[in-house]
Formats: C-alpha cells, sequence, structure tokens
C-alpha cells in the first residue's frame, strides 16, 4: 500500500538567503533516506515546499511498509556455534537475534567455506513500518541541514532546543493518517499556520495533496518557493510594462525577496528626479542591497526614478501608503548616497593615494600604498613587454586604489573601482586611465568579462600577479578547504587575460617581474616553483572546463609551456593531430622513445648519418631528416596544426626501426648515436605538445 506523504517544519521567519538551499536540503534529506530504506520507488515525485516560514517536502507513491525480503547469511562455524549435543551455543544465540531471527538448530544449513564446516541461515527479513523509519530519517535530516547559525530557544514545557529559528508546528502525514514523528521539541500533528497577517491562526491539513491548495485558498500562501519565484518575475514585468520600462531584476535579489514573502504583491513608487546625477550603480546598490527594490530602465536602457517594491500583504488602500512610505524611506537613503559623491568628488582623487599608507593590506606584506608602489611597478613592467603606453599604465596604476579612501566605497565596498571611474574622469583624467581603474579587477567571477582596454589589461595583471606572488611569497597558500584570499580565481583571471585576449608575454617572465617588485619586502622569499605549479594546475581544471580531454590537455601541459597565449592553439593542434591514422602508433612511438632515454645519461639530440647502419635506421634517418626542416619552419610560423600533422610520413620508418633495429648495442658509438636520433626526433615530435601522452 502506497500513499502520498508529507512533512512540514512550521517556524519563525527563516533567514532569507539561506531559505532556497534550506527548503531543497530539507526535502532532498528526506527523500534520499526514504528510498535508501526502500519505502520511495521510481514512480515516486517529490515536490519542494519553501516559505519565509515553512520547510515541506511533500512525496508521492510512498509505501506504508517495505516488502520482506530473502536473505542468506553465514554465522558461525559449526565447531562455535553448536555444543557436544548439537545445541545451539550461547554465541549462535547471541548471532541469531542480532539478525532478529529465530531458528532451529535443524533448520540451518551447513556448508563447508572451503576450510571449515559453517552454519548458514536462510530466511525472510520482514519489511519495515514507515512510523518506525520517518523518525531516524527526519531526524537525519534535520541534522544535515545547512544552517547558517543555530538558535537556542525555550519551548513551552521550559525545555531549550535548537533549531535555525524557533519552530511552531511539525506536520508528518501519510495519506490521511498522522505519522508520530517529534522533532525540534515538536511532536507531528496535521496542523500548521498560514499567512501571519492575511490569515492568522492555525490551518488543518486534510491531505497530503491538499497541503498547497489548501495553503493557498485558506492560508494566503504560494508554498513553493519556485512558484512563487516566477509569480514575483511575471509581476514585476507587468508593473514595469505600465510604465513602458524594464525591471532589473538580479537572480540573487529575486530569490532574497522570494524568501521574504508569502503572498507577493508587486507596488511601485518613485523617488526625486535630482538624484539621478548619482552614479546609476551607487543607486542601484542602494535600492537593491538595502531596499530589496528593484529599479526601472527606459526603453534607452537609462535608469528611471521609479522602483518597483514586493509587499507581503493586499493594501486596502490601494497600496498608496507603502508608496508614499517607501518613498520617504528610499530617500534618505538615496540623499546619503548624493552626499558621499558630492563630498567625495570635492578631493581630487590622486589627492588620496598617500591616505592608503594608513590602510593595512597584509601584516607580512605592509600597506595598501605599498601594494600600490608594487602594482605600479609590476603594470609598468607588463607595459613594456606588450608595448603597451607605459606613462597611462603607471598613472592608472597608482589611481587604482585611490578609491578605497573615499566616503562611497567606505559604505559600499562593491563599488570599488566603479567609483574610482568616475572620480578620475570628474578630474579630468584620460579616458583609457579612468576605465582601466575599474577595470583592473575584471574578471571578478567565473565568465565575467575582461578588461577591454591595453592599460586595463596591464593593471589588471599586474593587481592579481601582485596578490599572487606576494601572498604566495609569504607562505599564504590556499588549502583544499581555505582560500580566504580567492588565490584560484586570480591565477584564473590571468589565464583567462594571457589567453583569450592573447597577449605574447612568457609567464616566466611574468613571475620575474612581479618577484622583482618585492625586493625590500624582508618576509617575502620567492615561491616560484610553487606558483608555477599552482598556475598550471588551474589551467588543466580551465581547459578541462571547455571541453578537451585529459589526455589532450596534459599533452599539452606536460611541458609547462610558458607562452599561455598558445595553449588555444596547441590544443587545436592535438585535436587534430589525433584523428590522423597514424596517431596512435607515433604517439606509442614517443611514449616508448621517451622510456629508452630516461634509461640512459645525457645525450646530445644530435646524429651522425654516416653512422646509421642498418637499413631500418637509415630510413628513419632520412625520413626525419626530411621532415625535419618542414616541421620546424611550421613551428616557427605558429601553424601547430600543420606541424603535427607533417609528422605522419615517420609512422612507417619508427615502427620499422623498432622492429629491426637495436638501440643498446655494445658498440659505444652506434649506440649513443641511435639514441641521438632518437631524441632529435623526439624533440621535434614534442615541440606542440607531448604527444606520448595520447597514447592508451
Amino acid at each position: 500500500m502506497t500513499a502520498s506523504l508529507l512533512v512540514e517544519i512550521q517556524t519563525e521567519e527563516l533567514p532569507p538567503k539561506a531559505l532556497k538551499t534550506l527548503c531543497r536540503a530539507f526535502a532532498a534529506g528526506i527523500e534520499s533516506g526514504l528510498r535508501a530504506r526502500g519505502f520511495v520507488s521510481d514512480r515516486s515525485v517529490m515536490t519542494v515546499y519553501g516559505t519565509p516560514r515553512r520547510l515541506a517536502v511533500y512525496l508521492t507513491h510512498v509505501a506504508k511498509r517495505t516488502a520482506d525480503t530473502s536473505f542468506r547469511q553465514k554465522l558461525l562455524p559449526v565447531s562455535i556455534g553448536l555444543d557436544d549435543k548439537g545445541r545451539a551455543t550461547p554465541a549462535l544465540q547471541k548471532k541469531l537475534a542480532a539478525l532478529g531471527v529465530e531458528a532451529e538448530v535443524k533448520k540451518l544449513q551447513r556448508e563447508s567455506d572451503g576450510k571449515q564446516e559453517v552454519l548458514i541461515y536462510e530466511g525472510h527479513k520482514p519489511g519495515e513500518l514507515l512510523i518506525a523509519a520517518l523518525q531516524p530519517v527526519v531526524e537525519a535530516t534535520i541534522a544535515a541541514l545547512p544552517i547558517p547559525k543555530m538558535m537556542s530557544y525555550q519551548l513551552f514545557n521550559g525545555e531549550t532546543t535548537r533549531f535555525i529559528r524557533p519552530a511552531h508546528h511539525l506536520i508528518a502525514m501519510h495519506g490521511h493518517a498522522v505519522v508520530p514523528v517529534h522533532a525540534v521539541g515538536l511532536q507531528s500533528g496535521t496542523k500548521t499556520q498560514g499567512h501571519r497577517f492575511l490569515a492568522p491562526g492555525t490551518l488543518a491539513v486534510l491531505a497530503p495533496e491538499l497541503y498547497a491548495e489548501q495553503l493557498l485558498d485558506e492560508g494566503y500562501v504560494i508554498a513553493s518557493f519556485e512558484e512563487r519565484r516566477a509569480k514575483i518575475e511575471s509581476l514585476l514585468l507587468a508593473a514595469a510594462g505600465k510604465h513602458d520600462a524594464q525591471p532589473v531584476v538580479p537572480a540573487d535579489l529575486l530569490d532574497e525577496v522570494t524568501a521574504l514573502v508569502e503572498w507577493p504583491v508587486v507596488y511601485d513608487s518613485t523617488f526625486d528626479a535630482e538624484y539621478l546625477a548619482v552614479p546609476p550603480e551607487c543607486l542601484l546598490l542602494t535600492m537593491q542591497q538595502n531596499q530589496k527594490y528593484f529599479a526601472l530602465n527606459d526603453a534607452a536602457g537609462k535608469l528611471m526614478n521609479r522602483f518597483l517594491l514586493v509587499a507581503n500583504i493586499e493594501a486596502t488602500d490601494g497600496g498608496d501608503a507603502i508608496r508614499a512610505g517607501n518613498a520617504r524611506v528610499v530617500r534618505a537613503r538615496l540623499a546619503d548616497a548624493k552626499f558621499f559623491f558630492d563630498q567625495d568628488r570635492r578631493q581630487l582623487l590622486e589627492s588620496r593615494v598617500d591616505g592608503l599608507a594608513d590602510v593595512v593590506y597584509h601584516g607580512k606584506l605592509g600597506s595598501q600604498l605599498q601594494r600600490v608602489e608594487r602594482i605600479v611597478a609590476i603594470a609598468v613592467g607588463i607595459a613594456k613587454e606588450l608595448r603597451v603606453d607605459a606613462v597611462g599604465v603607471e598613472r592608472a596604476a597608482r589611481l587604482a586604489k585611490a578609491d578605497l579612501r573615499t566616503l562611497m566605497v567606505g559604505e559600499f565596498p562593491e563599488l570599488q573601482g566603479v567609483m574610482g571611474e568616475y572620480y578620475a574622469q570628474h578630474d579630468g583624467e584620460a579616458t583609457e586611465v579612468s576605465a582601466a581603474i575599474r577595470e583592473h579587477y575584471y574578471p571578478r567571477f567565473a565568465g565575467d568579462t575582461l578588461p577591454k582596454s591595453a592599460i586595463g589589461l596591464c593593471v589588471a595583471l599586474a593587481d592579481k600577479l601582485e596578490t599572487l606572488v606576494g601572498l604566495f611569497g609569504v607562505g599564504e597558500k590556499p588549502t583544499g578547504e581555505r582560500d580566504p584570499f580567492a588565490l584560484r580565481r586570480q591565477a584564473l583571471g590571468i589565464l583567462r587575460m594571457l589567453m583569450e585576449k592573447q597577449l605574447a608575454i612568457p609567464f616566466d617572465r611574468l613571475l620575474r617581474i612581479g618577484e622583482q617588485a618585492f625586493g625590500d619586502v624582508g618576509a617575502f622569499k620567492s615561491a616560484d616553483k610553487e606558483v608555477l605549479e599552482f598556475i598550471y594546475e588551474r589551467l588543466r581544471g580551465l581547459l578541462r572546463e571547455q571541453g578537451y580531454s585529459a589526455q589532450q590537455v596534459e599533452a599539452v601541459i606536460a611541458s609547462q609551456p610558458a607562452r599561455i597565449d598558445q595553449v588555444p592553439q596547441q590544443l587545436a593542434a592535438v585535436r587534430a593531430f589525433m584523428t590522423l591514422p597514424e596517431a596512435e602508433s607515433l604517439a606509442a612511438a614517443n611514449k616508448r622513445i621517451g622510456n629508452i632515454l630516461k634509461r640512459a645519461d645525457d645525450v646530445p639530440i644530435v646524429f651522425d648519418r654516416a653512422l646509421l647502419l642498418e637499413p631500418a635506421e637509415r630510413s628513419l634517418g632520412e625520413a626525419f631528416s626530411a621532415v625535419r626542416p618542414w616541421a620546424e619552419q611550421l613551428y616557427a610560423s605558429g601553424d601547430y596544426s600543420a606541424m603535427l600533422k607533417s609528422l605522419a610520413p615517420l609512422k612507417q620508418p619508427v615502427d620499422r626501426f623498432f622492429d629491426e633495429v637495436m638501440v643498446n648495442v655494445d658498440d659505444v658509438k652506434l649506440r649513443a648515436n641511435r639514441l641521438g636520433l632518437l631524441a632529435a626526433l623526439r624533440t621535434t615530435m614534442n615541440r606542440v605538445a607531448d604527444i606520448s601522452k595520447l597514447s592508451k
């Protein structure tokens, strides 16, 4: 017999930023726990519910009892399980009791396990009842919830319990029957609560399948997080359409607002147009972060002095009081932003640089001003390598962190770089210099945009390189679980800029430029090998995410290519090479050559064609001598695909060489010459990538 199951914990208002994760984890815990015990079948469908005041899950086709199962259990050796008279020993009785079965000795089977005769029990294990299984499942689910911070609170009986927020009701229903469960100080029943204001009091759930419908009709609650989110989004679009506008709807803000309301109603309101003189990023951050409002853009994409808000109640006056109240609140917030903006512009951005000496960057690496000096040195060094305007780069790098001393960034740290650009523009700085102040933080996250200007790229590279080299140099290396300085993100940003912007600068040269900037830092010690290893490990992961196979990636990364910008072309060449009929044979031969050379002492990469005596080695020498100039020319021109393809004619002579020629002969000169031929061959074959890594 199966029926639908409902489990709900009704609480005080839950943390909005955690609700989406919590409700999914709660539902998944109940479902997986019951599935592991055999109560949930492939026909079962799970529905996740989560509102500001509840976590719930609805499961269809949940068994009342699991099926009996047949099993065969090896017990004990006969010599231990039976006494001299053939009766069960205490050890056997204890073993049977542990299995939860009763059995007569004569019904136990005997068989040999190869060493001795043992007793075997064959029988049926009775199924488990849901009323017994649900309790441990609920307990395990609650214990595993990703709760940001526990709260201790007192129950009605005076006892103290802990949960994310005080809980008031617990529902556990299978069909129309209550499953006896206790959790967070509550005993399961059928009652819950609807909307705090629109439906005060308790609501009795009639059946699991009626739960969402009853909450909607009687409780003024849209129980599904996803349905509520979709409704809010549609309401926002409809409200914006009345003003020929487009709402600004960040996904995170939409999730947070969805977690704040159970019965969403959208209202519009306005603020004074004078505040539009403040940069839109400031206004957006103020409205979104502080007030949870949705800004509106006009048809041209410009911010309007109108916004939308999502309330948790239907107003009896049409929302006039809500609109007016929120207009007053946002006016005060925007007035603060305008004050910060106006005050900040009274002082030149450049004049704030010296004040960075009072801002600690790192205990072993000094102040932000000292860091700026290092970024300037690194950025100028990179600019010279890339032949970019060093004067513009130096100016942008020097001003890059100056906005950390402004009122606006002090209030909204998220605006660092953004405000620097606005203030630099106000001060009359060059357009590329101003833009580079914003862009030097790019990319900020996976998939983020890269700096557009050459100056911005130099400063962004310098900023991330200074962080990576400096923190590794003072022992602040990320571990498997911790990366407090986001060094993995910094490394990926460097790699993306080098590859996607095709910056022709060797990475070892970048490292030297970075390390030179730390010359006067006493606590700093070069960690270039560790940094290189860290960078190439990040590169492996990045390339795998882009769809390249582990073999292809390792073939290119194994030799730690200095020119990161050329890696995509090398990978494309490896992919093309792998389609050749000769590829597998050449890769296997390359691997064999590598193994032979590993066992030899230092082998010069030269050979004398006059000492190639055997027909097979002469054939290989002639074929290689014919292929090598063309292959090297293709490599030098950057045509890596053609270079690897040019190796195809070597397949037959290489195969013949290994079939007919002994490399490690007694004659020293002959052996050295053959090793030299193989070394030269392998060097040319591995110009683009270590093709031995492609061998299966």
